[in-house]
């Protein structure tokens, strides 16, 4: 149906469903009920080519292309939305920025063990008091007199993957004055003085990826270590999360997906006066309106992976494609999970079934790397080329 989804893509897609079904579905509610980070599965995941699929082959990574991470992600997710939550981090948020910006010097001693799932990256843009608007932030890097090191200050909140990881690209202030135009990346190594983790927050979903605050208290980070020019932070986190809302929209389609093929399997099989519930037209209803959103997720998400191809070939952005699919899919996904736990009455809200667990991991697919009034406001704003 498809031309563009290659052999290759389908190997991927098969791999990913296998591993999640076999390894991960058997932990995801142990992990989702204690908080417990899956540390053995993401190794795992790592050892299978999962955690860098973008990567190249000399980087440690698998070498695809971003088709085949949304395919496998939406498989990952699928089962469990906070191992999917932990490879889209790696891989979008964490590679892609290193890859696209780094030095070949960054990409080999920061993305080979990355990549591997050897050690886990993150991405650090969001503060207490600066969320959507990064242009607030109140965290500094000030260079020192000799030159060869930034003396970083601060807290940052709300760092997926942060309790476990080994490497994190920062963005702070460099210089406050100019606002946005004043915010420069970092790659920071969490073993070293002046770094330390705050409180791990108590999620409603995606309870077994760990996020928590960082700290930064004189925390000392080598000029090789800023990623890009001063003053470019700005501009690299916002093409970075361009790629993280692929990743944010293929982890939502794989969560209603996962609804919607529960509801069909129960409406087939449930009997309410005298009939299977899917006899009912309201049922029919539903699960039709569900099944459309859900495809058109699946489109959407298809075009932005080919407008990001595109655009790594060098013809302009994809962000406009991007938001659509994290809008679309996001809102998809609450709006499946919700008709799913509604078709399945008292035991969609039991947790005797993980419909409960893909609602509650649904949610946080409309807030992260862009709610979806950001989104609304990204793909206005590329319509009109206003500001």
């Amino acid at each position: 149906m498809f031309d563009f989804i290659t052999e290759e893509h389908k190997m991927i897609q098969e791999a990913a469903r296998d591993f999640a079904q076999n390894e991960i579905a058997p932990v995801a509610a142990h992990h989702d009920e204690t908080g417990e980070f899956p540390i053995e599965t993401v190794r795992k995941m790592g050892q299978l080519g999962f955690m860098g699929i973008e990567v190249p082959e000399e980087y440690g990574g698998a070498g695809m292309d971003t088709l085949a991470y949304s395919l496998a992600l939406t498989e990952i997710c699928k089962v469990d939305a906070s191992h999917g939550t932990i490879m889209s981090v790696n891989n979008s948020l964490y590679c892609h920025g290193l890859l696209k910006f780094g030095t070949e010097e960054q990409k080999q001693k920061y993305v080979v063990p990355i990549a591997s799932g050897e050690k886990i990256g993150a991405y650090s843009l969001t503060e207490p008091m600066s969320g959507s608007d990064a242009g607030t932030m109140a965290s500094r890097a000030v260079l020192n007199e000799a030159g060869t090191h930034y003396v970083i200050n601060g807290r940052k909140s709300w760092v997926t993957s942060a309790p476990f990881a080994n490497y994190i690209i920062l963005f702070t202030m460099t210089q406050p004055e100019k606002k946005h135009k004043g915010v420069t990346a970092f790659i920071i190594e969490t073993d070293k003085p002046g770094f330390s983790r705050g409180k791990t927050e108590p999620k409603l979903g995606i309870r077994a990826s760990a996020t928590s605050e960082i700290i930064f208290d004189n925390y000392e980070c080598p000029v090789e270590n800023r990623l890009g020019a001063e003053g470019e932070g700005f501009k690299i986190a916002m093409t970075v999360l361009d790629a993280g809302r692929i990743g944010i929209a293929s982890q939502a389609l794989g969560i209603a997906e996962a609804a919607l093929e529960a509801s069909i399997a129960y409406a087939k099989e449930r009997e309410a006066f005298g009939q299977k519930i899917g006899q009912f037209q309201m049922i029919q209803q539903k699960l039709a309106d569900m099944k459309c959103r859900v495809d058109a997720s699946r489109l959407l998400i298809y075009q932005a992976c080919l407008a990001k191809r595109e655009a790594l070939k060098g013809n302009g952005r994809y962000s406009m494609e991007a938001s659509m699919a994290k809008l679309f899919a996001s809102e998809t996904a609450m709006y499946v999970t919700t008709q799913a736990i509604q078709i399945h009455g008292g035991m969609g809200y039991s947790k005797e079934m993980p419909l409960e667990r893909y609602f509650r991991d649904a949610k946080i697919t409309e807030i992260y790397e862009g709610t979806s009034e950001i989104q609304r406001m990204v793909i206005a704003r590329s319509l009109t080329g206003l500001r």
